[in-house]
């Protein structure tokens, strides 16, 4: 194995750490959002199911490796170059990490696909097919947000009807100032302590959490909720797992570096250890800033996730988990009114940052690169 197919290994593992870490929690974001579990037991949670979906990715998702390869954006020859590759790699791996540590959710997928274009600017002499980039990359990414969106205000009314239809009755609970407080939801949005009736502040809250009463076939509607919830979290760990790991393996395999059961498996652990280490940051951003949430309207966003982006990983299309699991939040957030502007204006700046951002990284790591003897 030469010099720089051993570097395109150590940073293609980068790259995955860094999507661990920006990335693992967004399943579970709403369990811990919504006070239905701790910190540590949504992490778990994220963890092995994210893992389980690595290790079926190439089975279940073949279509994403000939897309992240650069193949239809790029000469072919210049898809299987290693200082492509290993710029791509990288220039994605640092836009990951960047976001990070500044707390932004941003997808992995916008920054590899800029980082294709940024190194194929230089590796193809500009010869990027921008009508493939259009059609195969940016139309999922754009749509993908809206559309999670759109479905997240017209399910969650769907399921919030339906819960008062049979019966169940909620009670919602804030913590302002560290005291408890029930609360009552306005047809407007906003809330109003039970007691007083005084208007809440939304930026004073700090939790919200809510329990249902009733009983559904005979069980109580709580624990089932619960458990609902904790398996549309997993769905969407699974689906990202399935959807993130194939563009990672790409480049190895485009390389011919490895072998793709030793590469899945390398980036399978690598994003496991990301996201045990380093999603503290994004987890705070996801389940707290971007608007309040209940259990219920928890497992919406996460059944449209999970939907979205697995069909997204069965037909090959690079849609976003990021962008679908934030775009559910932001319509949560529209339909109980309390969605955290300041946070998602933030949200969208790095979004369209992300892109340009990994294109001028890989442009100039494969510069430098070209300026280095590598055997």
């Amino acid at each position: 194995m030469t010099v720089v197919v051993v570097m395109l290994v150590v940073a293609v593992v980068f790259l995955a750490y860094s999507n661990g870490a920006n990335d693992n929690f967004k399943g579970v974001a709403t369990l811990f959002g919504s006070g239905t579990a701790c910190y540590g037991t949504a992490l778990i949670w994220a963890t092995v199911t994210t893992l389980a979906g690595s290790l079926l990715a190439l089975v279940l998702a073949q279509g994403l490796v000939d897309s992240f390869r650069g193949k239809g954006l790029v000469p072919d020859a210049v898809t299987v170059e290693t200082r492509f590759l290993l710029s791509v790699s990288l220039g994605a791996a640092f836009t990951v990490l960047l976001a990070t540590r500044i707390g932004m959710p941003i997808s992995t997928t916008h920054a590899l696909t800029g980082s294709l274009v940024g190194a194929g600017m230089l590796a193809a002499s500009g010869d990027v097919r921008f009508a493939a980039l259009g059609k195969q990359f940016i139309l999922p990414l754009l749509f993908a947000p809206v559309a999670s969106l759109l479905l997240a205000v017209l399910l969650y009314n769907v399921f919030s009807r339906t819960r008062r239809w049979s019966g169940i009755s909620s009670q919602t609970c804030v913590c302002l100032e560290g005291m408890q407080h029930e609360v009552r939801i306005n047809s407007d949005g906003t809330m109003s302590l039970t007691r007083t009736g005084l208007v809440v502040e939304m930026a004073g809250v700090t939790e919200c959490r809510t329990r249902y009463q009733g009983r559904m076939i005979g069980i109580e509607a709580g624990p089932i909720l619960d458990g609902l919830h904790y398996l549309s979290a997993g769905a969407v760990g699974f689906a990202r797992g399935l959807n993130d790991t194939p563009k990672m393996v790409a480049l190895l395999i485009a390389a011919s570096a490895v072998a793709p059961s030793l590469g899945l498996s390398l980036i399978a652990v690598a994003m496991a250890l990301g996201g045990i280490l380093g999603a503290r940051r994004v987890a705070e951003t996801m389940s707290r800033k971007i608007t309040l949430m209940n259990p219920g309207q928890g497992v919406t966003a996460n059944l449209i996730t999970s939907f979205m982006v697995t069909i997204a990983s069965r037909f090959g299309l690079p849609v976003s988990t990021t962008h679908v699991s934030v775009g559910s939040l932001f319509g949560i957030g529209l339909v109980n009114g309390t969605a955290r502007r300041k946070t998602i204006l933030s949200i969208l700046v790095a979004w369209v940052t992300t892109l340009p951002t990994a294109a001028v990284l890989a442009f100039l790591i494969y510069a430098i690169l070209g300026l280095i003897p590598l055997a």
